[in-house]
Formats: C-alpha cells, structure tokens, sequence
C-alpha cells in the first residue's frame, strides 16, 4: 500500500509479461520463452533489491523479451496510430448522424424570422473590408464577400433551359442551383459564349441585384433571355442557420404541432413539380409542424385555423398574430397562383389530414400505420415558402426529427434553441 509508484509500476509489468506467457505459449519459440522468463526474474530480484536504476533496467528487457517473442510484432508508428484514430472518428461521427444527431444548412429564407437562409446584401467592391476583417466575418457569420463582372458593355445572352418551362410553357433560363458537400450553395448560368459559377444560391443573388428582374431580361415568348450591360454581382452573402436535427425523439414520441421539423422529400410529387425554384431542388426541407393526423386546416385572413378554431399553440399563434420575434411580419397568407395543383390558395379552401384509423380505398386497414399518418408543414415565412399549401400533406415515413439547436452564425440571434 505504502510502496512508491515505481514499484508498483514494475510488479504490474512483471504480472503482464506472465500473462503474455499464458495466452501466446503455444506460439511461442522455447527459447523465447526461456528469454522471457529469466528477464521476470531478473525483474522480480531487482525490485526486491530496492534499486530503482537497477529496475529500469530490467523493465526494458522484459518489454524487449516480449515484443520481439513474435516475430510479426510490430509497434505502430506515430503516423498509422493517428489514421487509426482518424478513421475510427469518422466511423463514429458517420453512426451519430446516422441515427442520432444530424446538422442541416438552411438554403432559403422560408422560416425568416426564426431561422434564416441565406441572405444576399449589395455593397460595392471599395467597401469591401480588409482580409484579418473577412476573415473574423466568415468565422463568426458565415459572411462570404462576392464581386464578378458577368456582362462588359453589351448585353450578355443566357442559354435556354434544355427541360424547364415556365407555367405558360415558355421557356426559361439556364441558370442552375447545386449543393455541394450537402452544405454549399453554387449556382451556375450558363451563356451562349460560356459559363459563370457564382457561390451562393440564386435567391441571394437576386437579393444582391445581379439575377432580378431588372437586369435579367426576357422577349414575350421567353425564347431569348440575355443579362444587361454592365451587369456587376458586387456584395457578400451572409451563412444560412446551421441546425442540428434530433433523429432519436420520434422513434419514442410522436410529432407535435407548433415545433420546427426537418422531413426528406421522397414521392411528394407536388415538390419535385416545382423542382426549378431555388427550393424545390433540396432532398430535405425544415418548417414548422402546424397540422398532425386528424387535423384540417384552413386559412383565413392571416391566421391558421386548425379543426374550424384559431391555433392556439403558441409559436404557431405567434407568426399569425405578428408577436414577439415576429412582430412586423404578416402571418399566414394562400398560396399564389402557380400553373399546378394547390391545397390552400382560395377561401375555403380545407386541407385534411389522414390519422391510423382511416381505412384504404378497398375498406381494410393498411398494414403499415405510417402509410396514413399525415402531417402539415408551413414556413413561417409564408410569402416565401414551398410548403403544405402547394403540394400538401407529409407522409410519417419522411419524417426525420425536430429541429433543436441552431449551432451557426453566431452573429445571427439565433443561435441556441429553436422554438
């Protein structure tokens, strides 16, 4: 008990190499064996002795002994045991967003004022901050600084879009949004005479001034679009929320109306119709959960009516009533016109949400209750949202979890829990 830590030290190794004696014996050479053994009873003599020199030594035979008693033995280096680790982090990081906890960007500015998407901002290239400046701005806010000429003293004509039409079917422009590495937004326009990759969606862009309606221009029949002359994107864009995703809390409770949740977008057709906005072309979409299975809603003025009474659960009643954060914004409003099927865009307009007890077409019961349950999701910005009122319901099958931590920009009041 009373023994210094060298000691005790030395009596575990002495324990150790007999263990390695007992499990490897039968692969061992005997003079192996021999040279292992009378290196534990040097050990053990030079411990009794008292001499701690004298105890090193005779550690380093012991370990000598036993490391070279397998002739395939051999230490890792420094280099192989960080690739280990390395690995063995990426295998665990894969699993926890998996099946735990998974991050999402936010593209767009649907769920402005609670979270944001990302924002284009004009400002002219002398303005721009000095490099130590950007640099503290994009770790902080994710602001990414742009400045690109797309067009010199003449217009600049756009190719035409070899699939897309407009709800007239005339024709639209190239222009195409991408992810990239899930967390990236590039948006390319492909001209006649070449192609510009700008970093940042297209929305944002439209913000900034370069891809809006008064430099982007069209003939009647849309079978020419062209970019004015002179026409600079000059600005900085600043990062959509970060959020990080809850995928364990539905397996253990079900959804409920009035949180922020993340759901992919497998066969709702209505999404995948509109795939050539800014945000039709996502596999996942965050929104708020306003309607659960067996509710109908209907929306009248700028509030939501949920089973023929005003919501009452409290963050859904603060969009529609413009409290709190979103004191100024104007609550819920029909879909616009768009050339293809809605759900709410007229007064009267009722969208009904199946529960587990409805039955199929053939009057059974389905075998999997997920097929029925249906669920709503809106923007809270609803004048600029794709959601329920265009293509509908969400099945539970799409369902991935809520949304309860916003992780990135700091800058950008919302980091923290999401409500």
């Amino acid at each position: 008990m009373f023994s210094p830590r060298w000691k005790k030290e030395a009596r575990l190794l002495y324990k150790g190499a007999r263990k390695f004696l007992n499990y490897k014996r039968d692969l061992l050479e005997e003079d192996k064996i021999t040279a292992i053994e009378e290196a534990r009873a040097k050990l053990l003599t030079t411990i009794k002795t008292g001499d701690r020199e004298a105890v090193k030594s005779a550690e380093k035979q012991v370990n000598k002994a036993c490391e070279g008693a397998l002739p395939r033995y051999r230490r890792p280096n420094a280099l192989e045991e960080n690739i280990e680790v390395f690995f063995v982090a990426i295998v665990i990081a894969l699993g926890i967003r998996a099946y735990f906890l998974q991050p999402f960007r936010i593209p767009t500015g649907s769920m402005r004022p609670t979270l944001n998407g990302i924002i284009g901002h004009k400002l002219e290239k002398d303005k721009f901050p000095s490099f130590p400046a950007k640099t503290w701005h994009a770790v902080t806010g994710g602001r990414k600084y742009i400045h690109k000429r797309l067009s010199n003293d003449e217009e600049r004509e756009i190719r035409i879009h070899p699939n897309l039409r407009d709800r007239n079917g005339n024709p639209l422009p190239y222009i195409e949004q991408r992810q990239k590495w899930h967390f990236f937004s590039e948006t390319t326009i492909f001209f006649t005479d070449g192609e510009v990759k700008l970093k940042a969606p297209r929305s944002a862009l439209e913000q900034m001034g370069a891809l809006d309606r008064s430099r982007l221009k069209s003939n009647r029949d849309g079978s020419r679009w062209w970019i004015e002359p002179n026409t600079i994107v000059s600005g900085y864009t600043t990062s959509g929320d970060l959020v990080l995703v809850d995928k364990v809390s539905y397996n253990f409770r079900r959804p409920r109306r009035g949180e922020v949740f993340v759901f992919d977008t497998r066969d709702i057709t209505g999404i995948m119709e509109r795939s050539e906005t800014p945000q039709g072309a996502g596999s996942h979409y965050i929104k708020r959960l306003v309607g659960v299975p067996g509710d109908s809603l209907q929306i009248k003025g700028s509030d939501l009516f949920i089973n023929e009474k005003a919501a009452e659960d409290k963050p859904i009643r603060q969009v529609m009533r413009s409290e709190g954060r979103h004191e100024g914004w104007p609550g819920y409003k029909l879909a616009e016109p768009d050339g293809r099927k809605r759900y709410l865009d007229k007064p009267g307009d009722v969208l009904v949400l199946k529960s587990r007890e409805d039955l199929l077409e053939d009057g059974t019961k389905p075998i999997a209750a997920t097929l029925l349950r249906e669920y709503a999701a809106m923007g809270d910005n609803t004048a600029n949202s794709l959601d329920s009122r265009y293509w509908g319901q969400v099945r539970e099958y799409n369902l991935v979890g809520p949304a309860f931590l916003s992780l990135w920009p700091f800058t950008s009041g919302h980091w923290g829990l999401i409500r």
